[in-house]
C-alpha cells in the first residue's frame, strides 16, 4: 500500500466552491482501481491550505488515476481555484 498526499493551496473567496469540486472529485477517484481510502483536511493555520491524503493498493494504481481522463476533467474544475500548482508526495512503507 501507498500514500498519496496532494497538497492545494485554494485562491481567498474561493473555498465553498473548491469543497464542492473537491468533494465531486474523491468521490470519483474512490471507483479508481486500487483506491483504498481517503480524507481531506484543512490546514489549522492556513484554511486555503487544503490537503488530501489517500491510499492506493500499489504506485501503478495512483499513476493511472493521476493520467485518467476522469481525473483530468473534474482537475479542469479546481485548477482555477487554485493560486499554485499542486503538490504531490508518494510515501511507502
Amino acid at each position: 500500500m501507498i500514500k498519496v498526499i496532494i497538497e492545494r493551496h485554494i485562491a481567498d473567496e474561493l473555498g465553498e466552491h473548491y469543497e464542492k469540486a473537491a468533494k465531486a472529485t474523491l468521490q470519483k477517484a474512490m471507483q479508481a482501481h486500487g483506491f483504498i481510502s481517503g480524507e481531506a483536511l484543512r490546514d489549522s493555520n492556513d484554511p486555503n491550505h487544503r490537503v488530501v491524503i489517500a491510499n492506493y493498493r500499489t504506485i501503478n494504481d495512483w499513476q493511472h488515476w493521476l493520467s485518467s481522463p476522469e481525473r483530468k476533467e473534474m482537475m479542469e474544475q479546481l485548477k482555477p481555484m487554485l493560486d499554485q500548482e499542486e503538490k504531490f508526495t508518494v510515501l511507502e512503507h
